[in-house]
């Protein structure tokens, strides 16, 4: 196992950032001392700021291949200068946004699949049940490595009955949607990894096609399991509220009058999405 030293030529907001992943209670974070625990592989690697906002410098122990750092680096946005992103938008109506939230990263879930099915779980739930509901799911079902929760296996999941997610106070239709992506996954019939190298209109288009996997969940997928960084969920209410309160609009804004925007905001869509929801937040 080795120990990294990764510097950033850009700055970089992390004690923003591990706020945010500390809301989830599935993952490991100790504010006080800058650190995240990250299961990859049934390893743990642990990442710690020893820098600053303006000199970002972190620390990378328990990397075992080059592959395990490339996907921390994509996970962390250590590999896509934020520059360009704040150079973009320091020419449009969402200057001062991205002004006072410089340097904040897209960072996304640490698997494709805890991706997919947290977003199903989410579905048309208050945030706190939600939470809750998966802490349950993966504390029932997946593995505990050195204090560090990893997902369950898809085919643990695949060979689950409904009635056993009805008793977590799942309804039927959501254990039905979450056990038969499962299945499809585990069969091979859907490659969540191959996905990567598709445009997000094919990705959208391969993965509503299964049940339970509706517009929100496609977009969340393409957004915080891929990384994708030209995409706004125009239909999300919170976004819509966050764009009210920033222009002073006394009702939200249509959906026609964000669209109008977004050629002045791409290719950076994404990042307009983040910081509204940063605002709000």
């Amino acid at each position: 196992m080795l120990t990294q030293t990764i510097e950033l030529p850009f700055a970089y907001r992390f004690d923003d950032a591990i706020a945010r992943l500390a809301l989830d209670p599935l993952n490991a974070v100790d504010i006080n001392n800058q650190l995240v625990k990250i299961p990859l592989d049934y390893s743990i690697i642990t990442l710690q700021s020893i820098g600053s906002f303006h000199e970002p410098k972190f620390e990378i122990t328990g990397i075992e291949s080059d592959e395990q750092l490339h996907r921390i680096s994509s996970i962390f946005h250590f590999d896509r200068s934020l520059e360009s992103v704040n150079a973009h938008f320091a020419k449009t109506n969402l200057h001062e946004l991205f002004s006072k939230f410089e340097g904040t990263p897209i960072i996304t879930d640490y698997s494709l699949y805890a991706n997919l099915i947290k977003s199903i779980i989410h579905q048309q739930l208050n945030l706190s049940f939600a939470r809750t509901l998966t802490t349950r799911f993966v504390k029932s079902f997946g593995t505990q490595v050195d204090d560090v929760w990893l997902y369950p296996t898809v085919d643990k999941i695949a060979n689950l009955d409904v009635d056993t997610l009805r008793n977590m106070q799942f309804s039927a239709r959501k254990a039905e949607y979450i056990i038969g992506i499962s299945q499809v996954i585990a069969q091979g019939e859907l490659q969540l990894e191959s996905l990567s190298n598709e445009t997000d209109e094919n990705i959208f288009k391969v993965l509503t096609k299964y049940r339970g996997i509706g517009p929100w969940t496609a977009e969340s997928f393409l957004l915080f399991g891929l990384g994708r960084e030209n995409l706004f969920p125009v239909g999300d209410i919170g976004l819509q509220n966050s764009l009210k309160q920033l222009w002073k609009m006394e009702n939200k804004p249509l959906k026609e009058e964000i669209n109008s925007h977004f050629k002045a905001w791409s290719p950076y869509l994404s990042y307009a999405a983040l910081y509204l929801w940063r605002n709000i937040e």
